[in-house]
């Protein structure tokens, strides 16, 4: 939103008849005048996503500040979620009880999985 503000006020110091919309897209939900916006439905909306697909796997990326927290919650309470990788803890991609083996095995089981990871706000700009 602070991008849009920017080409915003760029459009309007050159006096150009422009317009700018910006959706905002937080899983905080936290944005004024805003009942809910976009992230704050990511997790459910990529299992549909997924669930679409055979064997379908989907992964969903969540940044912001507390996110560890919100993700947790989300990932606990929701049944959408077969899998949260917590940056601070080391995990495996192969071999025995890797992520692989259980990307493998798990859409099998379920049809699909959704896998939520988070990004550091340290993290998001090197992305």
């Amino acid at each position: 939103m602070r991008g849009a503000v920017k080409i915003f006020d760029e459009i309007r110091r050159s006096k150009l008849n422009v317009g700018v919309l910006g959706i905002p897209k937080t899983v905080d939900n936290d944005v004024g005048i805003i009942d809910i916006s976009f992230g704050f439905q990511t997790i459910n909306a990529a299992d549909v996503e997924v669930e679409s697909g055979v064997n379908g796997i989907g992964l969903v990326k969540l940044m912001g500040r507390g996110i560890e927290h919100i993700a947790l919650h989300a990932t606990l309470s929701s049944r959408d979620v077969g899998c949260y990788m917590i940056p601070e803890n080391k995990f495996y991609l192969e071999g025995k009880g890797g992520l692989f083996q259980f990307l493998k095995h798990r859409p099998k089981k379920n049809g699909h999985v959704a896998v939520v990871f988070t990004v550091l706000p340290r993290e998001q700009d090197k992305i």
